[in-house]
């Protein structure tokens, strides 16, 4: 098992800061119509290991699809740095966008896991 560690991260302006506790070893990617044209790294975590340390009146809510996913985005910069949804268990979960974390992660798109949204 790898150590978890605290990683900080922001949309572009910085209006929109966070940390989440994390040991990176489940990010991966999505196909679906939204993350497709993205093109973002996730990593989820659960709710309890993320901080929004600010920004909460910066953020703007977008659903669609089955609105079982909250993407919050800055509403200056236009940055989704984070999501909230749950696991279809109930727990909450928050996805965190790797490619905001400072300082930046290296991925290696090739080893991560590929979440085919499209047709989910």
């Amino acid at each position: 098992m790898t150590d978890l560690t605290t990683h900080e991260g922001s949309c572009h302006c910085g209006a929109v800061r966070f940390n989440a506790v994390t040991d990176l070893s489940g990010m991966g990617d999505c196909n679906c119509s939204r993350c497709r044209r993205l093109g973002w790294t996730m990593q989820s975590v659960p709710a309890a290991d993320f901080t929004l340390l600010s920004g909460a009146d910066a953020l703007t809510s977008y659903r669609f699809n089955t609105e079982g996913i909250e993407h919050l985005f800055c509403r200056s910069c236009g940055i989704e740095s984070f999501a909230r949804g749950n696991d279809g268990k109930g727990n909450e979960l928050v996805m965190i966008n790797v490619n905001c974390l400072e300082p930046a992660i290296g991925v290696d798109r090739a080893t991560i896991k590929h979440w085919d949204g499209a047709n989910w």
